[in-house]
């Protein structure tokens, strides 16, 4: 499993006109290739009346990426958004680049920059983040530990999630999975080995 991997936060586009054609970026956070390949469907559905329709995902799981020039020269659309992409080394993710042509060829060379271009302005709209590998725990103690305790949690990088207030305070927070050990230990230095941590589970969590 990796330990962090950078995604999209947002569904959200942008645009801009190049020499009279207008550009629509769109993009999306994805997990899956139907997920990608409904919204790259509810973009053209959107946009039947546009020129083209381009677009390229990559995803996570088994490594996929794809792309499509959508009628453009081979090599001039599709392939160059899905190297804005890996570029960014952003996965789980879709971006379709809609054009209206304005009546101006822009060329081969205009044509890569101009897709590059709409790929860029899209994944910036939806905002690169990175995802880290979290351990979910949960740790119990007295009112007397709370303070100290919660105080560990956060200096030790763990974010704090949930407070149960009972008989005893139950602590449940996420923390980057190589941070569990240091944490444990300072717990135990600082309760005499009364507080632990309690792993409940692994997820990722924006960083």
């Amino acid at each position: 499993m990796d330990k962090s991997y950078k995604t999209v936060k947002f569904n959200n586009k942008d645009e801009f006109v190049e020499k009279r054609s207008r550009f629509i970026g769109y993009c999306k956070p994805v997990t899956t290739e139907q997920e990608a390949v409904d919204f790259i469907n509810a973009i053209k559905k959107e946009h039947w009346d546009a020129t083209h329709n381009v677009y390229a995902y990559s995803l996570r799981e088994g490594q996929i990426k794809r792309y499509s020039d959508d009628g453009e020269p081979s090599g001039t659309a599709g392939m160059p958004m899905l190297d804005v992409i890996l570029k960014n080394n952003v996965v789980d993710v879709v971006v379709v680049v809609t054009r209206y042509f304005g009546g101006v060829l822009l060329g081969t060379g205009g044509l890569v920059r101009a897709y590059a271009k709409g790929c860029k302005v899209a994944l910036e709209a939806a905002s690169i983040v990175t995802m880290e590998l979290c351990s979910q725990c949960k740790i119990t103690c007295s009112y007397n530990q709370y303070g100290k305790v919660n105080t560990l949690v956060m200096q030790k990088g763990g974010y704090v999630d949930n407070c149960d207030f009972a008989d005893n305070v139950i602590i449940d927070f996420h923390i980057p999975v190589d941070f569990v050990a240091s944490l444990d230990k300072a717990l135990a230095d600082a309760t005499a080995g009364e507080v632990t941590v309690e792993i409940l589970s692994e997820n990722y969590y924006e960083k």
